[in-house]
């Protein structure tokens, strides 16, 4: 006889709800409506938006039978996990068929991609970014897709940072590189669910090395971030299509690149102005007169 197939955390929360306390009820409520909040953000920013004790959020836990906060976090990150088999086929939704569904796509996508942004919390890019201000060399490592997003931030960090930033595995074995790692240096690794194992060795020999390791990801259970100094996350799986979005990865990049430069100050603008001339020398870019 076949065992039945476990309920997810989502269903016991809301079949426990009416037999809860009442602020518990509330609290239970608040997560339910925001479960992938929940997966992604800290027990205290949760409690803060939902005007709640953060010990509230570990007695519902344990009012539905997990240990504490983090099982019951990490049974709803896993609850949202496609299988591993079928990462991106297994987020594709049937769509109903009709003269304007491709259109009707393309708006649900771009709305979805919008609605995640303001969710980025700024302070946290803000603390990292003083980081990478501080630090000797920054290195930067994302595999498969979020190669895209690592070349970026590479490339605006090195219009001013040219001589102290580095793709991870970018002129050589990526083993070289992991032995490099120093104190006093920054490494930022990008990803997001199916997380590669490249991406967990760089953040493991970033933690070896005692450098301090800036993780940009989905969630704070991803295995890239564990023991990370900083945690950057956004929105991958909310957008509707096959596959996961970028878009907040993209913009967590740009506005890292931004800050720093900010904090660098004069000596950073005369870099970047030095870098600028010695473009325009080899004309890099198409003329506009031309």
């Amino acid at each position: 006889m076949a065992e039945p197939a476990k309920s997810s955390p989502l269903s016991e929360l809301c079949s426990a709800l009416p037999s809860l306390p009442l602020r518990l009820q509330e609290v239970g409520r608040f997560v339910a409506a925001n479960d992938y909040d929940a997966t992604t953000r800290s027990m205290r920013d949760l409690a803060a938006e939902a005007g709640a004790d953060p010990a509230a959020f570990t007695r519902l836990a344990k009012a539905i039978g997990y240990s504490g906060w983090e099982e019951l976090r990490a049974a709803l990150t896993e609850a949202r996990r496609p299988p591993q088999t079928a990462p991106f086929s297994g987020r594709a939704k049937s769509r109903r068929p009709g003269p304007n569904a491709d259109v009707t796509l393309v708006a649900d996508k771009l709305e979805a991609e919008a609605a995640g942004l303001p969710r980025i919390p700024a302070q946290s890019i803000a603390d990292a970014a003083r980081v990478l201000h501080g630090a000797k060399r920054i290195w930067i490592a994302g595999y498969r897709s979020c190669r895209s997003v690592a070349e970026l931030l590479n490339y605006e960090l090195r219009l001013f940072r040219p001589d102290q930033v580095q793709i991870v595995g970018g002129s050589g074995p990526d083993d070289l590189d992991l032995g490099a790692f120093r104190p006093g240096e920054a490494v930022i690794v990008v990803g997001f669910m199916p997380y590669t194992h490249a991406s967990v060795r760089v953040a493991q020999a970033a933690y070896r090395a005692g450098a301090t390791l800036i993780a940009i990801a989905d969630s704070v259970t991803a295995p890239m971030a564990e023991g990370a100094d900083h945690v950057l996350l956004f929105e991958a799986a909310s957008p509707p299509g096959f596959f996961p979005s970028l878009t907040g990865a993209i913009a967590i990049a740009q506005s890292l690149a931004a800050v720093t430069f900010s904090l660098g100050g004069a000596a950073a603008k005369k870099r970047l102005q030095d870098v600028e001339a010695r473009l325009a020398a080899a004309s890099t870019y198409v003329s506009e007169k031309g």
